[in-house]
């Protein structure tokens, strides 16, 4: 089973920065991490091909610099590597990046499962899995907390709601995005950090995967950042002292005058 893995490399929440002028997130000088979620897409990738045979690759779409997240798959045992890198990408919102995601899912071929993170936290949208499904014209299984059973053909997931889960059978091809819930990642192994060392990953230009410029980035975006702003500073409350009842009753008195009851 030849299964991709959907990875980003996102900045660190602490020091996340916004151009105000092009709304657009700013990432030169920022710390990098691999968004959290997708480490549990990719253990889980590497615990279905443990269990049935078959190939992991690692797929981003990043500046340069992105080809880390690569390295670190690699370190954890993904076979593969495949980085969109361009001018062309920059700046896409979830439409342009699944989009070119899914070009590269086609250029890489035969593959039976493709596999997500729930959401990205620089993000927090959580529409590049459906979307890229959608692209791809496949199943899409969200919010995945287990795989039942893995088949050449079809698989059986657990599927997180609000009232449980839900248990869900799929034909093969799919798309997966996953919880949490789903495992604890693994750490990379000494082995796995040597060939991480001498990787290099397979880069792809848009030209590279057959994608539409018109479609990728700023230009393929129709979800815009109108206004980026910092909100403004709220002042200290009120403490109203007293005994449990008297401060009750003030409280009271206090809402109301203000009309919220």
């Amino acid at each position: 089973m030849k299964i991709v893995v959907c990875i980003k490399q996102v900045p660190d929440t602490v020091h996340v920065r916004i151009n105000e002028r092009t709304g657009a997130m700013e990432r030169e000088g920022v710390p990098a991490v691999v968004n959290p979620y997708d480490l549990y897409a990719l253990e889980e990738a590497l615990r279905l091909r443990e269990a049935h045979g078959g190939s992991v690759a690692a797929l981003t779409m990043g500046p340069p610099q992105a080809e880390a997240v690569l390295r670190e798959a690699i370190a954890l045992g993904a076979d593969e590597g495949y980085h969109l890198s361009g001018r062309e990408f920059a700046g896409g919102d979830t439409l342009a990046t699944s989009y070119a995601l899914a070009r590269a899912v086609e250029r890489i071929g035969e593959v039976r499962l493709v596999l997500c993170g729930k959401q990205a936290i620089d993000g927090d949208t959580a529409q590049v899995g459906p979307e890229l499904a959608e692209h791809l014209g496949l199943p899409f299984l969200g919010f995945v907390r287990r795989v039942r059973e893995a088949h050449p053909g079809r698989i059986v997931v657990e599927r997180m709601t609000e009232e449980g889960a839900d248990a869900v059978e799929s034909p093969l091809p799919a798309v997966l995005s996953v919880v949490k819930e789903i495992n604890t990642p693994r750490l990379p192994s000494l082995k796995g950090k040597m060939r991480a060392k001498s990787f290099k990953a397979t880069t792809w230009n848009a030209a590279a995967i057959g994608a539409d410029e018109t479609r990728l980035g700023f230009a393929g975006s129709p979800t815009k950042v109108v206004k980026v702003f910092h909100p403004e500073a709220r002042r200290g409350g009120e403490i109203i002292a007293g005994e449990p009842a008297e401060a009750v009753a003030r409280l009271a008195e206090r809402l109301r005058s203000q009309g919220f009851c």
